[in-house]
């Protein structure tokens, strides 16, 4: 005895025979409409709706992230210009130091101030409001002719600022 099996169709393309379901929601998809999660294949609607979920930040949290981070960043900023007045050589390793320390401490403040409130747009905002809290203290240098001076600046942001992004966005190079 065979059995006969209906073949399955994916509900946006109802032309293509495809074996796969969604893992949430059961409706057949294609290999072009399935989207692959750690849980297994899903539909594209199905994982609009997880971020939906993901996304709870509030109009208003634009504005206190970017300001937040601002002005700290230009806090640290001036103590990184203060801090290269006194050190030489050694003010390269001085620099990732205070970056990395400044972009914990940074993310830390802002993660309380938005409430733990969460999108992708608003990891982006925060990271610009690294670098425009920066940018008054690049532009005074640049006025005073302390080139050298915006390379700590230079390294700074080359730290601070994905160190802010993934301490927000819990980004994780390792599980």
């Amino acid at each position: 005895m065979t059995e006969e099996t209906t073949a399955l169709y994916c509900y946006v393309h109802p032309d293509r025979e495809t074996s796969l379901r969604c893992n949430r929601c059961e409706r057949p998809i294609c290999a072009q409409c399935a989207v692959r999660t750690p849980t297994g294949y899903r539909c594209k609607e199905c994982v609009r709706s997880q971020q939906k979920i993901y996304n709870t930040a509030e109009w208003y949290d634009y504005i206190i992230g970017f300001a937040v981070t601002g002005a700290l960043s230009l806090l640290a900023s001036i103590l990184l210009l203060v801090i290269s007045g006194f050190i030489g050589f050694f003010m390269w390793f001085v620099s990732f130091a205070v970056a990395g320390a400044a972009g914990v401490f940074i993310a830390n403040i802002t993660q309380a101030a938005l409430r733990k409130h969460r999108s992708k747009q608003l990891f982006w905002v925060v990271a610009a409001g690294v670098v425009m809290g920066a940018v008054p203290v690049i532009l005074y240098l640049l006025f005073t002719g302390s080139l050298f001076s915006i390379v700590w600046q230079g390294l700074y942001l080359f730290v601070a600022t994905p160190t802010v992004y993934t301490r927000l966005s819990g980004f994780q190079f390792s599980r």
